[in-house]
């Protein structure tokens, strides 16, 4: 039975990890079930935006599975280490929006897994951690990597350092998360964000998120380039051309992704 369930309706797809008994906790099998799961979502064109969820209301990712962990030497530690960056770097390299709704725990590789999504949103009971240290290692699917970027780097040292949860009001003030809804209103939220971003052009949306991620690896400079060289390409699409004569018409544009 798989672990990944998709779930596809009006272009959103609701991808949701299903191991409640263990927290929807990381192991090898969850992440290449993740893999294959986005590997299929990115050619689907019948998805236009994806949302990563955990079942249940208790958590969202509660880390990796620990028993898993235990007995690794340094080389397979390393393997292990890779393997689960390389699925969490394809997912932020996904060229359609993906948004993590975090409906509690995101702990270690759960709060690793949201910093690869593009868009985080929590429910108020959320909590977010990176406890890692705690077990004496460190963070290993992106985490020292993606949270600094994100939060700056006194706060993700804070976090990492003292392994300590923040709930979704911190996590909302520091910038980790965009938008915070009450419990029951968590689903409805998101499914409205997605909508919104479904409305937007995809091909804009593709090159924008190509433009931050790539961007923010590069000179302020490089990256203004890189930036105007992006513009210069959609200038040449039709999706162009529809927004800009549906503003002009006021009406809603029909973008078709060229």
């Amino acid at each position: 039975m798989s672990i990944i369930t998709v779930e596809t309706a009006d272009r959103i797809a609701w991808l949701t990890i299903n191991r409640p008994e263990k927290l929807n906790a990381l192991n090898a099998e969850v992440l290449k079930e993740l893999e294959c799961a986005f590997a299929g979502l990115e050619h689907d064109p019948a998805v236009g935006v994806v949302v990563v969820t955990g079942s249940g209301e208790k958590a969202f990712v509660a880390g990796a599975d620990i028993a898993e962990l235990k007995d690794l030497d340094s080389a397979s530690a390393r393997r292990v280490a890779l393997s689960g960056q390389a699925v969490f770097e394809r997912i932020e390299r996904m060229p359609k929006p993906v948004i993590a709704m975090v409906n509690g725990f995101a702990l270690g590789g759960g709060c690793e897994l949201a910093l690869a999504c593009h868009v985080r949103v929590a429910s108020e009971n959320a909590r977010f951690g990176l406890p890692e240290v705690s077990l004496g290692i460190i963070p290993g699917y992106g985490g020292t990597q993606r949270l600094p970027r994100l939060v700056g780097k006194g706060v993700a040292l804070d976090m990492i350092l003292s392994a300590e949860m923040v709930g979704s009001a911190d996590a909302l003030r520091m910038g980790l998360v965009s938008r915070v809804f009450p419990q029951a209103e968590l689903k409805a939220g998101t499914e409205k964000l997605a909508k919104t971003l479904l409305t937007r052009g995809p091909l804009a949306q593709a090159h924008a998120l190509t433009a931050v991620h790539q961007g923010l690896e590069m000179p302020l400079d490089k990256g203004l380039q890189f930036e105007a060289a992006l513009f210069g390409l959609l200038a040449t699409s039709e999706d162009m051309k529809e927004g800009m004569g549906a503003f002009l018409e006021k009406r809603p544009a029909q973008f078709k992704g060229r």
